[in-house]
């Protein structure tokens, strides 16, 4: 594991922003960059009721490679990602990625780098519940 990356954890119990960022807190750093991703009431002009995300068993060492490649290309300081798997309902935080460096830009480029790359990566699905009834998968890879 890259020193780097202090933390990439796929979980099934909630996530907590404060607990990533103490994970990635150091004195050396002047900016954070932080991605929380929240399940929202509406898809494309459907209610959603819930979510529920499946990963493959290689999820998280999908996750840390992603993270490893994300710290690898920037100046930062240290990286920490967790995502939920299992039954999500409105309003609960599905991933969170803290990113710190000595300056915010670098922060902020590799927080969206690594939310786009493990979106694209990372074989983890998601099943919508809508509110009106049925469902659909998304993220299929």
């Amino acid at each position: 594991m890259s020193s780097l990356v202090r933390h990439a954890a796929v979980v099934e119990t909630p996530l907590s922003v404060d607990r990533l960022l103490a994970v990635v807190s150091d004195d050396s750093v002047g900016g954070i960059g932080l991605f929380v991703g929240v399940v929202r009431d509406t898809d494309e002009g459907q209610g959603v009721q819930s979510l529920d995300y499946t990963a493959h068993p290689t999820a998280e060492q999908r996750l840390r490679a992603c993270a490893e490649h994300v710290a690898a290309q920037h100046d930062v300081v240290s990286v920490a990602v967790e995502h939920r798997i299992g039954h999500l309902v409105v309003g609960d935080l599905a991933v969170v990625v803290a990113v710190v460096a000595v300056h915010r830009a670098e922060a902020l480029e590799a927080c969206r780098q690594l939310i786009d790359d493990l979106k694209a990566q990372v074989p983890i699905w998601k099943e919508q519940a809508f509110a009106a009834g049925g469902s659909e998968w998304v993220g299929l890879l």
